[in-house]
């Protein structure tokens, strides 16, 4: 379904991203982790050209993205939904207008977007929310907004680019949920940019791990975060194995208290 081959991608003399190849099948789950500034964002935004890449290519089915003239690639971005790390909605504007905008920017008529907005928003659980305005709404929402946004054009690929980053960890799980259930449920391919080691574990078919611009494992969440064979696969099997062992204690010391 998503074919990426030789990605490459320097920034005055940095290489942020250098050889990136990876096949994604249709309806699965990749999640990609890694340290920060491992070129993980990088190489997703190349995937729908948000950053021009150097050199290698980028299939959609037959279709390869890094040829596509201006035209071509704004009809191909209908079918490519993406999440970005901030909101990015339009404040005088309700959720329903800022998820309809798209839509109504492409061509489709006001009542038929309206129809798939208040759809989209369903499907992220803010079906009461439709005429809050963003200032009305907690963060949280506000990105679950921004999901709808993408889900609306009922694209074929998800791409997420740390979509809870830019949020207050108290309202990270509200996001996750959500992208938990779009993952079980919707037929889109997902590409996942994140941080979020429990929605890789409940949620990833696979996990791609990058260091310094190259995929350095790969396999599923119980490979690679049970039997890694990266430095960066160790850091985070001893990252979880703290957090659990931090929670065991908490539990111990609640019980004997």
């Amino acid at each position: 379904m998503l074919t990426i081959k030789d990605l490459y991608k320097k920034f005055g003399s940095l290489v942020a991203v250098n050889g990136f190849s990876l096949e994604v099948n249709r309806g699965e789950t990749v999640v990609l982790m890694g340290p920060s500034g491992c070129g993980k964002s990088t190489t997703i935004r190349m995937i729908n050209r948000l950053v021009e890449p150097d050199q290698g290519t980028v299939k959609i089915n037959d279709t390869d993205i890094t040829l596509l003239s201006d035209e071509q690639l704004s009809r191909m971005r209908k079918r490519i939904g993406y999440v970005f790390q901030h909101f990015n909605l339009i404040a005088r504007l309700t959720a329903c207008e800022n998820v309809m905008l798209g839509l109504v920017m492409s061509g489709m008529g006001k009542e038929q977007a309206y129809d798939k907005a208040r759809a989209a928003l369903t499907k992220v659980g803010l079906e009461t929310h439709l005429e809050r305005k963003p200032s009305e709404m907690s963060g949280g929402q506000q990105q679950r907004v921004g999901i709808a946004r993408a889900l609306a054009f009922e694209p074929e690929l998800m791409l997420w680019d740390e979509p809870t980053a830019s949020l207050d960890p108290i309202l990270v799980r509200e996001v996750l949920v959500v992208m938990e259930e779009l993952a079980r449920y919707q037929e889109s391919t997902m590409l996942v940019v994140t941080h979020e080691i429990s929605f890789a574990l409940h949620v990833a078919d696979r996990i791609v791990l990058m260091d310094k611009g190259k995929i350095v494992e790969t396999g599923e969440p119980s490979q690679v975060f049970v039997n890694p064979i990266s430095e960066v696969g160790q850091r985070y099997k001893e990252l979880i194995e703290y957090q659990l062992n931090t929670g065991l204690k908490s539990i111990h010391g609640q019980r004997t208290a």
